[in-house]
């Protein structure tokens, strides 16, 4: 019975080289079908192949992250939740320079050069340049820099008392053409925050279309956005986050929020990849953790940052 099988099998083999026609097997069929499925991964679209790695990302980490990311050599984006309301923290300290900048380029002149005092009253948590300075007090471009190198909470809120408080924000940010992005509230109250909270939020498309506008397009004067872009640069708490997750040999300009205690960190940037002569993009990353009390993870947005990126072609 093994010979005959042997002969029908080499007789098939001579009946296939001679009419060149072949009925794949179960076997080939399982192979091509493997091959296929290899390739739609390796096809996946760039912003089809960022929704896969965050949402793997956000499983592990047990959170949400809302992404967004411009190029704006070509306006291509990438994103994630990028829709979703996330609260400001102290990201909102960026466009709340810019506000005060734009304000004494329109309507106030010498504004920067102002000396604002205050008392040790007025002194909130997080204030390293402020509580130094309850004598003499601060010019409102020196309060600018404290609030994004440092984060100096103290120093924020007397920026703000300059443009009408938290409305005063949110008026600036509807020029920005941001109908969404709003500050209701004052240093250091605004970080309460929970799922159904929309005071003091944002969404990353909608911060990240603002910080385009502020840090490259014209919704400043250019003297004036070339100051808020070195405050970006010499920020002093993001060496952790975005910056961590993209080369160090490229230039980058960043503002975080934190609020350990409710498990929310952010970080927004503009980031010049090969040195400031070539056209930026722009990233915004927030994240909070589902269970209350988890601490934050700096590596979860400085990942994110490596995944928008690469997303967007340039690493």
């Amino acid at each position: 019975m093994r010979h005959l099988r042997g002969l029908e099998a080499a007789a098939l083999t001579i009946s296939l080289l001679a009419t060149g026609t072949l009925v794949a097997a179960p076997a080939s069929a399982a192979s091509a079908a493997s091959a296929a499925s290899a390739s739609a991964v390796a096809v996946l679209s760039p912003e089809a192949q960022v929704k896969k790695e965050l949402r793997a990302l956000e499983a592990s980490y047990n959170g949400r992250i809302g992404a967004y990311a411009i190029d704006t050599a070509t306006g291509r984006t990438v994103a994630y939740r990028s829709g979703e309301r996330f609260p400001l923290l102290s990201t909102f300290k960026a466009p709340l320079c810019a506000a005060a900048l734009h304000r004494a380029r329109t309507t106030e002149p010498g504004l920067m050069d102002k000396v604002v005092k205050w008392t040790a009253d007025d002194l909130k948590p997080n204030s390293p340049t402020t509580e130094k300075h309850v004598e003499d007090g601060l010019t409102v471009a020196e309060l600018c820099e404290a609030a994004i190198t440092l984060s100096d909470n103290t120093a924020a809120n007397m920026v703000l008392k300059q443009i009408g408080g938290p409305a005063g924000l949110t008026k600036y940010f509807r020029t920005l053409k941001d109908p969404i992005s709003r500050l209701d509230r004052w240093e250091t109250e605004l970080n309460d925050w929970t799922p159904k909270e929309r005071r003091d939020t944002t969404t990353p498309a909608a911060i990240g279309r603002d910080l385009r506008a502020l840090t490259t397009g014209d919704a400043l004067d250019a003297k004036d956005r070339e100051r808020l872009n070195a405050w970006l640069i010499a920020n002093k708490t993001g060496d952790a986050r975005i910056r961590a997750g993209l080369p160090k040999t490229w230039k980058i300009g960043d503002k975080t929020g934190t609020n350990g205690d409710a498990g929310l960190a952010n970080d927004v940037a503009v980031v010049w990849p090969s040195g400031r002569s070539a056209a930026p993009i722009i990233l915004a990353v927030y994240t909070n953790r589902k269970t209350a009390g988890d601490p934050v993870d700096d590596k979860v947005i400085a990942r994110t940052a490596t995944i928008l990126a690469r997303g967007l072609g340039r690493l």
